[in-house]
């Protein structure tokens, strides 16, 4: 504990964020970090605790708090307090492979657990991890680390998500040979074209990508094992297989009633209405349009590019939202980056339906410390549309009743209805029906699995919430070479969680490799 009163001392400061006016006018992060003198008083805040919460992934109330990867928080923030940061980052990257990611995309598991949080504010653990990194590159304590020693071993990775890069990561440093397919033109799964370039900028991803192929993992990008390559050339050709291919099929909006204009059923289909997309199909061809022809090379790539929306618009050639009137449907991080881009975009306007009820403010009774807070989360994206309209854009406990399209099967507008919980089971409200201009509406209601042919391509069982079954408390696909890992086994999950299923994985091919493992 570098400070025994720092927590008494010093209270908590959170990195700034640019103001949403300034902020909307391009697609740069915009979290500006402390000076190095405020990030060592965060890290003294830490109190060192004798059974810390902050890396403890418990289970309380149906939801995970504190680390899954059991981050030594109090170990790096005592090191970082002293300004040991080559020390601090080596106990950091010890349990963790890309705390760049975490550092920008998690919602912090570790912080709700903490014991400052009890009665007042947690200690600021995704800053400062954010801080150790980045100064980790920056004064070149992160180095090509290349094996050895090499096993002989060959081990196809197919998907280069968080797992995937964790798996490919850990069993490289090993010294086995890796090889990692990728169906999209650039690695990183959901952490590419799934999340927004304000909130994890791509150039942060190619980076890690140099590091890793410098270390000797080997990438074949637009590879859609399944359709462009046999999976049987897979099988034969390396000695493991891992699939960490995500969760991918969307879930589909259920309209509880007709639409007019077209006959499809009940369930809404994207493909046959204009203006309708599924929310990760839209937020991929923004960062598509947003990073195409930015360098001739990966590396003149990085730190390089014009993000402003005035350069983005250029470019054309991605779902547009401008001067359109937008529907949201689902209230989770990919609805709120929907907000977020379509507000770059220059929509008219931006309505975000959530069927839940509206949280609280604060906890209640019900929700103690250490539980996951059950509170109302006001994100950046919120933030941007109360600035530009005047408004916080969700609407709870509603959802689509129908839609309505013109002759040519546009999209003109949409009914909605209010919901409720009886008995357990989602019903509407009689007489709450509302009508909607909607030119665009995007649905970002979740996943429900992995996709269909890359499972059936290696015969591969599924559960009934469509992920990949394997051994009980295993990753391995029962009596094969091949393993699963990330959402494609667990389901729709966290950034840090993927990395922690990447990295257990590892640990159990690398076992069935070498008959043992270090």
């Amino acid at each position: 504990m570098g400070k025994d009163t720092g927590f008494l001392e010093y209270k908590r400061t959170n990195n700034t964020d640019i103001p949403p006016a300034e902020r909307i006018l391009n697609f740069e992060e915009f979290h500006k970090p402390l000076d190095t003198d405020s990030r060592r008083k965060q890290a003294a805040r830490c109190m060192n605790c004798g059974v810390p919460f902050c890396q403890s992934a418990m289970n309380l109330g149906g939801m995970v708090t504190g680390c899954p990867l059991h981050n030594l928080i109090p170990e790096w923030n005592d090191e970082l307090y002293k300004g040991h940061d080559e020390h601090s980052f080596a106990r950091l990257h010890k349990t963790s492979n890309f705390p760049e990611f975490t550092g920008r995309v998690c919602p912090a598991l570790c912080e709700k657990a903490c014991m400052c949080g009890q009665y007042g504010d947690a200690v600021t653990v995704h800053d400062n991890e954010l801080f150790l990194v980045e100064t980790a590159f920056e004064k070149g304590y992160i180095k090509p680390v290349v094996p050895k020693i090499r096993s002989g071993k060959k081990v196809a990775v197919v998907g280069s998500g968080p797992s995937g890069l964790a798996v490919a990561d850990e069993l490289n440093h090993r010294g086995h040979l890796v090889e990692v397919f990728e169906r999209e033109d650039e690695i990183g799964g959901l952490l590419m074209y799934g999340i927004p370039n304000m909130k994890l900028d791509k150039n942060v991803i190619k980076r890690r990508r140099k590091l890793m192929e410098d270390e000797g993992v080997i990438f074949h990008t637009s590879v859609d094992v399944g359709k462009d390559k046999k999976a049987s050339s897979i099988l034969d050709g390396f000695d493991a297989v891992v699939l960490c291919c995500g969760s991918k099929k969307a879930r589909p909006l259920a309209l509880t009633g007709s639409q007019k204009g077209n006959d499809h059923g009940s369930i809404l289909d994207p493909s046959a209405t204009k203006g309708v997309y599924y929310a990760v199909d839209f937020l991929t061809s923004t960062t598509k349009a947003l990073t195409q022809n930015d360098s001739k090379s990966l590396m003149d790539a990085i730190g390089s590019g014009d993000k402003s929306v005035e350069a983005f618009k250029k470019k054309g050639g991605y779902i547009d939202a401008a001067g359109k009137n937008v529907v949201i449907v689902g209230g989770g991080d990919t609805g709120n980056d929907c907000i977020g881009t379509v507000i770059r975009h220059g929509a008219k306007s931006v309505t975000a339906l959530e069927m839940m009820p509206k949280p609280p403010v604060e906890r209640t009774a019900g929700n103690p410390w250490p539980e996951w807070p059950k509170v109302l989360k006001t994100d950046y994206g919120h933030e941007e549309a109360i600035h530009v309209f005047g408004n916080d854009p969700r609407v709870f406990e509603t959802t689509v009743k129908s839609v309505e399209t013109d002759k040519k099967g546009n999209l003109k507008q949409i009914e909605t209805v209010k919901v409720a919980f009886k008995d357990g089971k989602l019903t509407e409200v009689p007489g709450t029906e509302k009508k909607i201009k909607c030119d665009l509406l995007l649905i970002a209601a979740g996943f429900v699995g992995c996709e269909d042919y890359t499972a059936d391509a290696f015969s591969l069982k599924r559960t009934g919430r469509g992920t990949v079954t394997t051994i009980d408390n295993s990753y391995r696909v029962d009596g094969t070479k091949v393993f699963s890992a990330g959402d494609m086994r667990r389901g729709q999950s966290l950034v840090v969680w993927a990395i922690a299923e990447g990295r257990a994985c590892a640990k159990e091919v690398d076992e069935y490799l070498m008959g043992y493992t270090n």
